[in-house]
């Protein structure tokens, strides 16, 4: 039966879009497997291929901040993905999308094609980029202000507790149900935790229920700020920008250790003082405590501990044993006969204990195993799944406050002896050992410990590091001593 030409041009198009629509789903998977989940989300969520005119595939996304940000940190990688995929393309042009619809494009291809992608605020919540709908403003498009987009998937009800982030949960829940017109909790409440940990989750998890309840929420990623408060200047509406991030209820900062430069410091630092004098709820979150953010101001450092500071630990093995459960669950939506018995996920618990980042790698391997082999998972198979998770396991990280007061109590002196200026050899000796025990331990610089030993110079440093590394060759009881001290600081 031969077709008509119409017929057979119209199959060609379906044909096309559906080859097109293929290949962009593979260079968006690729990108997720390269990138992670978490960069993926928050830069790459969004961005949709309009279409493909010559050797130019034409991309989209809804924001400058976010088109300047592929541009400068991901342009190339995305253009060498889509010449692998699409092989008639040679390159890539990414635009901002407007507040007007434009015409369909011939072959129009959107990024929901992809099966899983990244959760968005719903429309009828009247948020763009986190600004609820009491803040209409703040979502103009390619605004300096425009806050980075929350993933409805992180809530307080999907959120597993255990005794390592009790305390965290605790406060932030207490934060995030606080009446309005109520004077702040804590505040500023700052969460930190290590890698994986879930301190993300939290803090999108307060702004949802915050803004819920009709309140003016913004969540900022440290870079957001420092781009938001550079575009201003550049754009000379600095002080809009200024009245703007103190008019809101709540205030959300993640990564605040990526805080750079002495402007952006002090700008951030007479923004906290407004928002807290004006009995604003101030929420931040980073990777240490305050103290240990060596790169911030002292005075930002004094006003984000002036607070309530809470560590969210590291997982213990119930709670572990939680989030295998709950990601077995999710994954089984997609895969019915993905089963996973309860010998194994202990087992798995008990050897994966880093963060949930690397449950969730180790999840993925258990079921790409159950898939591919069509086998029942045992410990056995398990084990070969999960190897490199367990041979990558991270070392607890030394903090240069442990050393100094475990060096301290070791030597029957006093932390404040041991950075003070005195020079008795009772207290000498211990200073030292500390410093080389800083300097063997971590990743500081010289100039680093200094600091942290009293404003010492680096050469100071040096000197101690040079002087223990010889002792230790030539007196075994000083050698027995630094060896329990780094066995006690490691385990």
């Amino acid at each position: 039966m031969m077709l008509s030409p119409l017929k057979a041009e119209a199959l060609d198009d379906h044909s096309t879009l559906r080859s097109d629509n293929e290949a962009w789903d593979r260079v968006r998977r690729r990108l997720r497997a390269e990138l992670g989940e978490d960069v993926f989300s928050s830069w790459f969520g969004r961005l949709e291929l309009v279409d493909m005119v010559g050797e130019v595939a034409h991309l989209s996304v809804p924001t400058r901040f976010l088109k300047s940000w592929i541009q400068s940190h991901y342009h190339d990688r995305l253009q060498a993905l889509l010449v692998e995929e699409f092989k008639h393309i040679a390159e890539l042009s990414l635009s901002v999308r407007g507040a007007i619809a434009k015409p369909a494009a011939k072959n129009p291809i959107s990024s929901n094609s992809e099966p899983i992608s990244v959760a968005r605020i719903p429309a009828d919540r009247n948020k763009a980029d986190g600004f609820t709908a009491a803040d209409p403003k703040g979502a103009q498009e390619g605004d300096a202000l425009t806050g980075a987009p929350l993933d409805r998937r992180l809530t307080f009800s999907n959120f597993l507790v255990g005794r390592s982030n009790a305390l965290a949960h605790a406060a932030a829940e207490r934060v995030a149900h606080n009446a309005a017109g109520d004077a702040p909790l804590y505040n500023p409440l700052f969460v930190h935790a290590g890698v994986g940990l879930g301190k993300t989750h939290l803090l999108h998890a307060i702004a949802h229920e915050t803004s819920a309840h009709g309140r003016r929420v913004i969540y900022l990623t440290a870079d957001r700020f420092m781009y938001g408060f550079v575009s201003a200047l550049k754009a000379q509406t600095a002080l809009n920008f200024k009245e703007r991030l103190r008019g809101i209820d709540l205030l959300v900062i993640d990564d605040v250790q990526f805080l750079q430069g002495k402007s952006i410091q002090q700008e951030f630092c007479h923004t906290l003082n407004a928002l807290i004098d004006a009995g604003r709820q101030i929420v931040i979150a980073a990777d240490r405590p305050p103290s240990d953010l060596e790169s911030l101001d002292e005075r930002v450092r004094s006003r984000l501990a002036g607070g309530l500071v809470v560590e969210m630990g590291q997982l213990d093995e119930a709670l572990r044993i939680k989030i295998i459960e709950a990601r077995i669950t999710s994954a089984r939506l997609h895969q019915p006969t993905f089963e996973v018995n309860p010998t194994v996920i202990s087992y798995v618990a008990k050897m994966v204990v880093s963060n949930g980042r690397d449950l969730d790698g180790a999840v993925n391997r258990l079921l790409a195993h159950s898939t591919l082999t069509g086998g029942a998972m045992t410990v056995e198979s398990a084990e070969a799944a999960i190897r490199d998770l367990v041979r990558t396991r991270e070392p607890r990280k030394v903090k240069i406050e442990d050393i100094q007061k475990l060096v301290a109590t070791h030597f029957n002196v006093s932390r404040a002896d041991i950075l003070s200026s005195r020079r008795s050899a009772s207290v000498v000796k211990p200073r030292q050992i500390a410093m080389y025990l800083a300097k063997v331990l971590t990743l500081r610089s010289l100039p680093e410990i200094g600091r942290r030993f009293g404003g010492r110079d680096h050469t100071t440093v040096l000197h101690a590091v040079r002087k223990i590394e010889g002792a230790v060759n030539a007196d075994a009881t000083l050698k027995d001593d630094v060896e329990l001290l780094k066995r006690m600081l490691q385990d």
